[in-house]
């Protein structure tokens, strides 16, 4: 499969498939293989898929500075691979934490980014989850049979200072949080061990370039002055970091549109295939032979 050397040499893998016209995809996490993505509910009968593993995830290189792991410094390694696939410009489809590189990357080269796409994102320049909001969505889940664990789990993990072992176990019993409808057979089907990260310092080197303050108005300042068309989808149920960030980043970018799926929680595109990508690719506007789909305003000018 293609791989690259970015701008310190560090190898990028990414996996093409479909066809159409190319949609760089990138995964979150931070941390996750590019593999839990699939598909992305069928859009790769529509698009070029070109998913990317992040330096330092999936099957792409550990960098020997883990500084570049930074959300910030990985929109370089977007800029290498824009160069090596040759393209002027090209869409962009993000998810979760990996909708910070993207934003990180509309504002710091601007015009190469044709619109994207941006699912559930964690925020702008860092988290920014609504505790309260999250607070309310995992209680409204209170009569499922799997609650009872999942929120004993969660009080667990607010008490902190556990061992890295306990904490990764801990995690996982919150996953029924993340869904619209859990079942136990997604445990096996959408979070494989060989697909999770596998370096316990990639998180916190990953959010290293997060901003507050008057840092993040700087910061949000610049996403608005990149002027990129961008659909940004929440799921209504997302459990793990609510729809806050994404109303957040829609009104970062202006002209943008929200789309909240009200039968998805943090991977729409497996919950509601069918709706996904009838969104995205109207917002995208091109089908697999490059001719224009209906059911867009071509202009950007959509309600966020």
């Amino acid at each position: 499969m293609p791989s690259l050397a970015s701008y310190d040499d560090c190898t990028i893998w990414y996996e093409p498939t479909g066809e159409g016209e190319p949609l760089v995809v990138l995964p979150g996490g931070p941390g996750m293989d590019l593999r839990y993505l699939g598909n992305l509910g069928g859009l790769d009968r529509h698009r070029r898929l070109v998913p990317v593993d992040a330096r330092a995830s999936g099957r792409s290189g550990v960098p020997d500075d883990r500084g570049t792991v930074s959300f910030v410094e990985q929109a370089r390694d977007l800029e290498a691979l824009r160069t090596h696939l040759g393209l002027e410009r090209f869409d962009l489809l993000a998810h979760s934490a990996g909708c910070l590189t993207a934003q990180e990357y509309l504002a710091a080269f601007p015009g190469r980014v044709g619109r994207a796409v941006l699912v559930a994102p964690v925020g702008r320049a860092g988290r920014e989850v609504d505790e309260a909001e999250l607070a309310g969505i995992r209680a409204a889940r209170s009569a499922e049979p799997w609650y009872p664990d999942a929120a004993e789990a969660d009080r667990l993990l607010a008490r902190g200072g556990l061992p890295a072992g306990e904490l990764a176990a801990l995690q996982r019993r919150l996953l029924p949080f993340f869904w619209h409808r859990w079942t136990e057979e997604r445990r096996a089907a959408e979070y494989p061990a060989a697909w999770a990260c596998a370096h316990p310092w990639l998180r916190e080197a990953f959010y290293a370039g997060s901003a507050d303050g008057p840092a993040l108005a700087e910061r949000v300042a610049r996403l608005g002055a990149a002027r990129t068309p961008v659909l940004v989808v929440a799921g209504a149920s997302d459990g793990m970091v609510g729809t806050a960030p994404a109303r957040a980043a829609a009104d970062a970018h202006p002209g943008s549109r929200l789309e909240v799926f009200a039968r998805s929680g943090h991977r729409p595109w497996v919950e509601e295939p069918e709706r996904f990508v009838s969104v995205v690719r109207a917002f995208l506007g091109t089908d697999r032979a490059g001719t224009e789909t209906a059911g867009w305003d071509r202009a950007g000018a959509g309600t966020a």
